[in-house]
């Protein structure tokens, strides 16, 4: 197979550096030609999903007068668009530009690149993000600020957050989880405090929605369905790791490791589901060829995770924030970080990572499955982690009613009203 290059802060920010010229013809078109009061156009860098689409749906049923478009990254996107009845173009074509250009509302998830990056100037943005933030992002951490570009350049460094903070004014409104969340995105994105609004994340909706046994059955369906297996009835622990610019996850099993893992799954009949970050970097078929209790679930086989994760017993991550989504379940998460003291200071991290773990996290497999022996039956090891999933939960989402998206399109409609 080719090799693919991984996908990096500097990489990015070098295109992003090679692109200018295309946003300023992109700020002119902008101009001159008027936006549709009834167009809306949803984007999320993954795919089809997240909190975007949480609003689509959310926008179609309250108003069904408004012309709703998918902007789609590949064809790929398109035929899942089509699938779900979206209307859906290439965010990268004509009439992708031309859409972007002409929406009222643009909502995006990651960046400005999960529109037509070209035609954002004057619409009203709307960034849903991606997750509460644990490490630091944007303004807020210097990797950011990498590129390829005259790496050592000051000058380069200074255009670059220029770039940022200027691009980051075009948001109108950012939704955030809770008040804590809200002021990491505050400081990340140099917004005014009335831009960034307590309502829930949209994409936590369809953790809380419902009766758990309901929510679980679903999720358990959709999980298998995406994995092409029959649901055995396994017990399901997620191994979730997050994206290291680029660098190796750390926390890839060696073959003893792997060898002790399927032994502890085949001893409690359970399955670990691989689910690598979607620029993650990473080669675990060692695992997927020792046993098929150790199955893959990459974002071409699941674009969005969230909705399968109520049919998740116990969440494996490091710095990911999927552990504050899981954690609005009340079930145990134990945290795998090798190298906290290097991604702690390449990185940075918005709080101490004992408090974010609960202290309990461990540096390899054989000290992960220890732990996962003392808290696989119901006795006080599981009831911790359990407890300390509840304590981020609590410490960070304002909301577990089911309302987060019909909230974010309230303070939408609000705002564009506001506006007129």
């Amino acid at each position: 197979m080719p090799q693919i290059a991984p996908v990096t802060f500097a990489a990015g920010n070098a295109r992003k550096l090679l692109a200018l010229p295309g946003y300023g013809l992109g700020a002119l078109a902008s101009v001159v030609v008027p936006r549709r009061r009834d167009r809306w156009v949803f984007g999320s860098g993954p795919g089809v999903g997240e909190g975007a689409l949480a609003l689509y749906r959310t926008v179609q049923r309250e108003d069904p007068t408004l012309s709703l478009l998918w902007l789609a990254r590949d064809e790929r996107d398109l035929a899942t668009a089509t699938a779900l009845g979206i209307p859906a173009v290439l965010k990268s074509s004509r009439q992708g530009l031309w859409a972007t250009l002409r929406a009222r509302v643009i909502v995006v998830t990651h960046g400005f690149g999960d529109a037509n990056r070209y035609g954002i100037r004057g619409g009203f943005v709307v960034q849903l993000w991606h997750g509460i933030p644990l490490k630091l992002i944007n303004l807020d951490s210097p990797a950011t600020l990498r590129t390829r570009l005259l790496p050592d350049s000051t000058l380069v460094r200074r255009m670059l957050r220029l770039m940022y903070r200027t691009a980051a004014r075009s948001i109108d409104i950012m939704p955030a989880a809770s008040e804590v969340s809200a002021s990491r995105l505050r400081t990340a994105f140099d917004l005014p405090e009335h831009r960034v609004v307590v309502t829930g994340d949209p994409r936590d909706d369809v953790l809380v929605a419902g009766d758990e046994t309901g929510r679980s059955a679903t999720a358990r369906s959709l999980l298998f369905a995406a994995l092409g297996v029959a649901d055995e009835g396994r017990r399901v622990l997620l191994y979730a790791p997050t994206w290291r610019d680029g660098e190796v996850d750390p926390g890839v099993p060696s073959a003893a490791e792997w060898h002790a893992i399927v032994a502890r799954l085949e001893a409690t009949d359970s399955v670990l589901v691989v689910r690598p970050h979607p620029h993650g970097v990473g080669d675990y078929a060692a695992g997927f060829a020792l046993s098929d209790r150790v199955v893959l679930l990459d974002s071409a086989r699941c674009t969005d995770v969230t909705p399968v994760l109520p049919a998740v017993d116990l969440l494996i991550t490091d710095y990911s924030s999927i552990a504050y989504d899981f954690a609005l379940l009340g079930r145990p998460i134990v945290f795998l970080a090798p190298d906290v003291a290097a991604y702690a200071a390449s990185r940075g991290l918005y709080v101490d990572y004992d408090t974010f773990s609960g202290g309990t996290q461990a540096s390899s497999w054989n000290e992960l499955l220890d732990l996962l022996d003392r808290a696989g039956s119901d006795g006080p090891a599981r009831a911790a982690l359990a407890a300390h999933a509840v304590e981020l939960a609590d410490a960070h989402h304002a909301f577990r009613d089911g309302g987060n998206t019909r909230r974010v399109y309230v303070q939408i409609t609000t705002r564009l009203k506001e506006h007129e």
